[in-house]
């Protein structure tokens, strides 16, 4: 087991992505507090309990509650070994489509948690002297489409900041990396109008990502993969309403 004895935190660890980087690390022996808006068991990955499992139900858009939840979960790992930070959420259309709620909403999940969670876990492992920081970004964060302005903004705001912080952690021997996937069958277009095809090539699995995330994870210390680009083979957008 090659994590054994490596405490990992993790986020949006209830579906998708993150589950399948929770069951990816507790398979390999690791200790996990997985972050969620809901409360989850250890059953949920392997069938059984497990002591080397902790969850923390919290609203990563409500800055009070992570300060508090995550804050203090990060402050009683005695020895952190890894950040993957994979919530996030997506609703598309026209600018003018949304409100300042929305708006905000939209940047405060996918782009302002993330830099809090990270300011709370940098100190931690810089102290160490070693850690890693793995961000779960997208394909929107490289190319703008249509009908994504809000969602693109955040995804390209992730981008910088992983750059700045990789320059700022290097010295410290913390890694930061990012993992932009494009679409993947996940629990994330359940509550849109839109889906990728139905094929297996046309989307990626949220096992394929927790894979490169753990490529990143089990490089040499020294050695830092800055960004993984992960897509499908063919990429093709189902719109729901049409019958198949």
């Amino acid at each position: 087991m090659p994590y054994k004895g490596k405490i990992f935190l993790v986020t949006g660890a209830s579906s998708g992505i993150g589950a399948a980087v929770v069951k990816l690390l507790l398979e390999d022996g690791a200790q996990v507090v997985a972050v969620s808006r809901r409360k989850i068991a250890a059953e949920n990955f392997s069938g059984r309990p497990r002591q080397n499992f902790q969850s923390i139900q919290c609203d990563l858009a409500d800055f009070g509650s992570l300060d508090d939840a995550v804050g203090r979960a990060i402050k009683n790992i005695a020895c952190l070994d890894g950040v993957v930070l994979c919530h996030g959420f997506g609703v598309f259309g026209s600018l003018e489509e949304f409100s300042v709620a929305r708006i905000k909403n939209q940047i405060d999940t996918n782009l302002t948690s993330i830099m809090l969670i990270s300011r709370l876990a940098i100190p931690i492992m810089k102290k160490r002297g070693r850690g890693d920081l793995v961000i779960i970004g997208s394909e929107s964060g490289l190319k703008g489409g249509k009908f994504g302005a809000v969602y693109c903004a955040a995804k390209f705001g992730l981008s910088g900041f992983v750059q700045a912080l990789r320059q700022e952690c290097a010295a410290s021997g913390v890694r930061v990396a990012i993992v932009n996937p494009g679409m993947v069958d996940t629990e994330f277009f359940d509550h849109l109008d839109f889906a990728p095809g139905e094929s297996r090539d046309n989307a990626l699995q949220a096992d394929d990502v927790a894979s490169a995330v753990k490529t990143i994870l089990d490089m040499p210390a020294g050695s830092v993969i800055d960004q993984i680009n992960l897509s499908p083979q063919k990429s093709v957008i189902r719109n729901k309403s049409q019958k198949s």
